[in-house]
């Protein structure tokens, strides 16, 4: 199998059988990236992942995988949809804003069982950035590491995002079924996300 990188940098002298290579191995991918986040307009916002991932081939360092260096691209063009979409400029704050806030919506489409649905639904009312970073912790298999390399930050602090927004996550679900007991609401976020991310995939 050709590398990635040989791919990328094929497609950037203008082979279009190798960018059509690349599509069709990380279509599914970003396909679940941006699933529960944009509804209809994900195709097109996965076309200009793939469009921003040639124009940037010179950051790619190769020191993390193309995976997460796609991953990445796919978070910065999803924010850069969210200020067109919603009007928010340079205030956008995805620390704080969840998209339950701005775009109410009913997610069972996308999940076929209860406790799926409940896992894209309190996702959703994370704040976006956690919500992106737990969906590449359970669904995309980013190490620590490598999301601490796309983010540009401390492995700990990735961490500790992870273990916060876990909490958050397992709050949010607990709300939603009205107030489980601790146990219930926490114990198989992992086994939830497996099952939808395979969904996911069959789906699409």
């Amino acid at each position: 199998m050709v590398e990635d990188e040989e791919l990328l940098a094929a497609w950037s002298r203008g082979d279009e059988d190798a960018g059509r290579a690349l599509f069709e191995r990380y279509y599914r991918l970003l396909a679940r990236f941006f699933a529960n986040k944009v509804g209809p307009e994900a195709p097109e916002l996965i076309q200009q992942t793939f469009l921003r991932c040639v124009e940037s081939r010179d950051k790619f360092a190769g020191k993390s995988s193309f995976r997460s260096f796609l991953l990445g691209i796919a978070r910065n063009v999803f924010f850069k949809h969210l200020r067109r979409r919603y009007q928010w400029g340079d205030r956008m704050d995805a620390e704080v804003t969840s998209l339950e806030q701005l775009a109410p919506s009913n997610t069972s489409v996308l999940a076929r069982k209860r406790e799926e649905q409940l896992l894209l639904a309190g996702l959703r009312r994370l704040p976006v950035a956690d919500q992106v970073l737990l969906e590449w912790y359970f669904w995309d298999d980013l190490t620590a590491p490598e999301i601490a390399e796309v983010l540009e930050i401390p492995i700990g602090t990735v961490r500790s995002r992870i273990s916060r927004a876990r909490e958050s996550l397992s709050a949010r679900i607990a709300e939603l079924r009205a107030s489980p007991p601790p146990d219930e609401s926490t114990a198989d976020l992992e086994a939830w996300a497996a099952g939808l991310r395979a969904h996911l995939d069959v789906a699409r």
